[in-house]
C-alpha cells in the first residue's frame, strides 16, 4: 500500500509538470516543434496561410476552443489577449465587404474563409468580426458562383474546384452554422464536402483510389488532375473539422441527416487515408505527387506538408471515430512523425534546429521538381496540426508516445491493474475513468 501511495504522488507530480494547461507542449514528437510553430507564425503571406496558421494556433494553445475539444459548443467568449490564436488572427484579418469581409480575397472564394472560425471566436468580444463572419458567409451561400453539382467554386470568376478549397470553406460553415443553430447551413457544410468528392475523386484503379484529383474546371486556367498530396491532405483535414462539428454541434443532435453525414464523411475521409496509405513512399514520406509513371518523373520526391496533414488526420480519426481509423492507420503516422524526428539520405535533419520542417512542395508552384528547404508557410502549419492531433490523441489514450513520463512511471511501479485515469483535452488527471486504454499494458 505504501508503494501504491507513493506512485499516486509521483502521478501527481508529473502531471502537474507535464499536463498544465499552460503547457502546450508536453510531449516531444522527435524534434524541436516550438521552433516549428514560432515559424510558422512568421512565415504566412497570403489570406489562406494565415487562416492555416491560425488554426494550428488555435488547436496548440487553445485546444478546448477548437472543434475537436471535449465541448467545443456553445462557443465560449475568450478574448484575444487570452488566446495566441485570437491574437495573431486579429492582426492578419483585413476587415472588408462581401468577398473580402475577412481579407483581399485576390479572386479566390474560399480562401478568405480560412479566417472564419477565428471571426467567430474574435466576434463574442469584437462585434465587427462577428459582422464579417456573417459577410462571409452569406457570399459564400448566396452570391458566390456554383458548379454544376453545386459545389461553390474556389475562385470566384474562374470555373474551378480545388481540394485546398475544403479545408477553407466548409469547416467555416459548419462551425458559423453551429455557432447560429441553423442546421441547414450546417447541412450544407457536409454536402459542399460530397459535391467536392463527387467532381475531384480520381477515377482509378491504383493502389492509392480513393483520393482526389487537385484542380478541375471548365476552364481549365489552373487545371492539375495530377494526385496531389497536399490537397489531399486540405480535402480530408477539412472534412475531419466538419465530422467534429457534425458530431458535436448541439443543433445537429437530433437532426434527420446527422448520422447519414457522420458515416458518409468518415466514408470519405477514410477513403483518402486508405488511398494514403497503400502509396509508395519516397523516403519515408508521402511523395508530392501520388501518382506513377514515366510522365511523372521528378514530382513525387517524398515531402513535408502532404505527410504531415494527412498524419493529422490519422490521429484526429482514430479520436473521433476509432472504430474506422485503427492501428493500421496510427501506426502509419506514427512512422511520418518519426521520419520528421530524423534525416534525409544525405543526412540533413527534416527538422532543423531553427524549426524549419524539410524538405517541402512549393506551395505556390506546385510542379516544382526542386523541394523546398528554406520553409514552406502551410508546410510548416501543418506540422503544428500533426503534432497537436498526435497530442491530442496521446490524451485520449488512442497512442501511446515514445516519452511518456506518467507510463514509465507507473511501469516502475508495477502496478498492474487497471487505469486509474484518463487524460483529456484539458489536460486535466480524471480519477477511475474507463475511457482510456493509454496506460495499459
Amino acid at each position: 500500500m505504501v508503494a501504491f501511495k507513493g506512485s499516486i504522488i509521483e502521478l501527481a507530480n508529473l502531471t502537474t509538470q507535464f499536463l498544465s494547461p499552460h503547457n502546450p507542449f508536453p510531449f516531444s514528437p522527435g524534434f524541436d516543434i516550438q521552433n516549428v510553430a514560432s515559424f510558422a507564425q512568421s512565415l504566412p503571406a497570403y489570406p489562406w496561410e494565415y487562416g492555416t496558421a491560425s488554426e494550428a494556433l488555435l488547436e496548440l494553445y487553445n485546444p478546448s476552443l477548437s472543434v475537436f475539444g471535449p465541448a467545443p459548443f456553445p462557443i465560449p467568449t475568450v478574448s484575444k489577449e487570452n488566446a495566441t490564436a485570437l491574437a495573431y488572427a486579429a492582426s492578419k484579418i483585413t476587415l472588408g465587404k462581401g468577398l473580402n469581409s475577412l481579407s483581399v480575397s485576390d479572386g479566390t472564394v474560399g480562401d478568405p474563409a480560412s479566417l472564419g472560425v477565428s471571426a467567430v471566436l474574435l466576434g463574442k468580444t469584437e462585434s465587427q468580426y462577428a459582422e464579417a463572419a456573417r459577410q462571409t458567409a452569406d457570399f459564400l451561400i448566396n452570391s458566390a458562383p456554383r458548379f454544376w453539382n453545386g459545389a461553390i467554386y474556389h475562385r470566384d470568376s474562374v470555373e474551378e474546384l480545388w481540394a485546398d478549397f475544403v479545408y477553407m470553406a466548409p469547416p467555416f460553415l459548419a462551425y458559423y452554422a453551429a455557432d447560429i443553430s441553423n442546421a441547414t447551413l450546417l447541412y450544407e457544410s457536409v454536402k459542399q464536402c460530397g459535391y467536392y468528392r463527387q467532381a475531384l475523386q480520381s477515377n482509378t484503379t491504383m493502389p492509392y483510389k480513393g483520393v482526389w484529383e487537385h484542380i478541375i474546371g471548365l476552364e481549365h486556367q489552373n487545371s492539375d488532375t495530377g494526385i496531389w498530396a497536399t490537397g489531399n491532405g486540405w480535402a480530408a483535414a477539412g472534412m475531419t473539422r466538419v465530422l467534429a462539428t457534425v458530431m458535436k454541434a448541439p443543433i445537429a443532435q437530433n437532426a434527420a441527416w446527422r448520422s447519414e453525414a457522420i458515416h458518409d464523411l468518415t466514408q470519405w475521409i477514410m477513403e483518402i487515408l486508405e488511398g494514403a496509405v497503400a502509396s509508395s513512399l519516397e523516403g519515408g514520406l508521402v511523395r508530392n505527387y501520388l501518382n506513377t509513371g514515366d510522365s511523372w518523373a521528378g514530382y513525387g520526391f517524398g515531402e513535408i506538408s502532404g505527410s504531415s496533414m494527412l498524419a493529422s488526420v490519422v490521429y484526429r480519426m482514430a479520436v473521433l471515430q476509432p472504430q474506422a481509423c485503427g492501428q493500421k492507420y496510427v501506426n502509419w503516422a506514427n512512422r511520418i512523425r518519426g521520419v520528421l524526428g530524423g534525416k534525409d539520405s544525405n543526412g540533413r535533419p527534416h527538422v532543423t534546429e531553427e524549426g524549419v520542417a524539410t524538405p517541402a512542395v512549393n506551395p505556390l508552384v506546385w510542379r516544382d521538381t526542386i523541394p523546398l528547404r528554406t520553409g514552406s508557410p502551410e508546410g510548416q502549419s501543418f506540422v503544428v496540426l500533426m503534432y497537436t492531433a498526435w497530442r491530442d490523441c496521446v490524451f485520449a489514450g488512442n497512442v501511446l508516445p515514445k516519452e511518456n513520463p506518467i507510463f514509465d512511471a507507473l511501469q516502475s511501479s508495477k502496478m498492474n491493474t487497471q487505469p486509474l485515469f484518463s487524460l483529456n483535452h484539458h489536460y486535466a488527471l480524471s480519477l477511475s475513468s474507463p475511457a482510456t486504454q493509454f496506460l495499459r499494458w
